[in-house]
């Protein structure tokens, strides 16, 4: 009876741990989930998204069309969880004189997760979110260049005014915007004792940083974009799309597309 006892324990232990798109695959005291595209063999890049303000891992995997289409990509889908819904971000509202390293560590740890749990490929991950989740793109973006093959924030910048400097090598980054967004304007805006920075400040910050070169202006059916190229042929692209605080897959779409065109994916 207690050899019988063991053996369902030591059965049903693994079945515990597991973890995916509709259970959190824990790191430390935080979590992500993960949806990995169907039949896929060998290794597999991903998307690593981070979620807006008050968002969580869960409701990223409710969106099919977003799971959908990062799988039609080949790659697996990551949802990273902030703390309570939020991101630690230097300047924001309430963690002003925060250096963000906690954010920093727990992206490492999950990168480090998804590598040795699911054998994803971390030379082709792409870090990508929406609002508040585009905050936390662009300070991976300045900080962890090298971890990443491209950046996608859409929606969101840096609190208050870009960082003095950021880590090399430098990254291809296309940012996303709507046009009249009044949640994240283009322009910033006051919250609390800080505000949101200028979506072109982060630009002119990174454009200097990265050596980038004149813009060329390109018009899709859904986007109009300022593209730059450095000399080792890396990408700062500026879209803009019609409409408010929103986010759409095709976004993303183009962005991961622009990414692969430029050997970044």
């Amino acid at each position: 009876m207690r050899y019988c006892l063991i053996l369902i324990a030591m059965m049903i232990a693994p079945m515990a741990q597991a973890c995916g798109e509709d259970t959190d695959c824990v790191v430390g005291d935080r979590v992500y989930r993960i949806s990995m595209p169907e039949g896929q063999t060998g290794a597999v890049g991903a998307v690593i998204w981070a979620h807006g303000y008050r968002g969580s891992a869960a409701g990223v995997m409710r969106n099919g069309s977003l799971r959908k289409m990062v799988h039609a990509q080949g790659l697996a889908l990551i949802a990273a969880q902030g703390v309570n819904g939020s991101w630690d971000l230097p300047k924001g509202p309430r963690t002003f004189n925060s250096t963000g390293a906690s954010e920093l560590e727990y992206f490492e740890a999950v990168i480090a997760d998804v590598s040795s749990q699911f054998g994803i490929d971390t030379t082709r991950l792409v870090a990508s979110g929406f609002s508040a989740g585009g905050m936390m793109v662009w300070n991976l973006a300045c900080a962890r260049p090298d971890a990443f093959a491209g950046f996608v924030p859409i929606s969101g910048t840096y609190w208050l005014q870009p960082p003095v400097s950021c880590a090399t090598p430098v990254a291809s980054i296309v940012h996303l915007h709507g046009n009249r967004d009044t949640t994240v304007p283009l322009d910033g805006r006051v919250i609390g004792e800080t505000r949101q920075g200028k979506v072109s400040d982060a630009l002119a910050m990174y454009a200097a940083h990265g050596r980038f070169g004149d813009v060329k202006e390109t018009t899709t059916e859904a986007l109009h974009c300022s593209d730059q190229t450095n000399p080792d042929n890396a990408i700062l692209e500026f879209c803009l799309f019609e409409g408010g605080h929103s986010f759409r897959t095709e976004y993303l779409a183009y962005g991961l597309g622009r990414l692969k065109k430029v050997g970044g994916l």
